[in-house]
């Protein structure tokens, strides 16, 4: 089986919503399985420390998922036109990888969600794929053969799939946002698997 790390940090649900609508795009390909992983929280008071496995949801992420997939769809919030911080801290552990070169070549790609249309969806999905490219991966987005790019009124973009939540997250995923989540998955599932036959 191959696997592809859907790896996510959400704090209202809704990035997790979309990390599993990306899961099912990616199991839709026969022989790939998706490995749902999320990130603790970050606390500015220097005590305070997270269980080693989170009370609910999905375990928290270890290098050791990372290095061992074969694909990687990255997901976060919008912090400022930003990634959260508790998705950079993670990324920022991950020089071993980065020395190794043990990601190079795995196919990517980035989701996210904003409170409004123009949160810096964006840009988010920019901040994303930098230290993407750092690490060696071959970055993917949706192409504009998929009609709910041209037809959304809510989230999705060629960058990555996003979700527009709304003040307070009260928005549920619109179908076009599903849509997109589903499709940007199963194009990641079938590159990483075309990938994998090949070496």
């Amino acid at each position: 089986m191959g696997k592809i790390l859907v790896l996510y940090y959400s704090r209202n649900g809704a990035v997790k919503k979309m990390a599993q609508y990306i899961a099912r795009g990616i199991e839709s390909i026969p022989g790939m399985e998706a490995i749902i992983r999320t990130v603790p929280p970050v606390s500015t008071t220097t005590e305070a420390t997270e269980p080693s496995v989170p009370d609910s949801g999905a375990p928290y992420a270890t290098l050791e998922d990372l290095h061992n997939c074969d694909g990687l769809a990255l997901g976060s919030p919008t912090r400022f036109g930003n990634m959260a911080a508790p998705m950079k801290y993670f990324i920022d552990s991950t020089s071993s990888l980065w020395l190794s070169g043990s990601l190079v070549n795995k196919p990517a790609v980035v989701f996210s969600s904003t409170s409004s249309l123009h949160g810096g969806q964006e840009t988010t999905l920019l901040s994303m794929m930098l230290p993407l490219l750092h690490l060696g991966f071959i970055l993917l987005g949706i192409p504009y053969t998929e009609a709910d790019l041209n037809n959304t009124t809510t989230g999705g973009t060629p960058y990555g799939a996003t979700h527009v939540s709304g003040t307070g997250g009260k928005n549920p995923i619109s179908d076009e946002e599903q849509r997109l989540c589903f499709v940007m998955g199963k194009r990641l599932a079938e590159v990483a698997e075309k990938l994998r036959s090949d070496n």
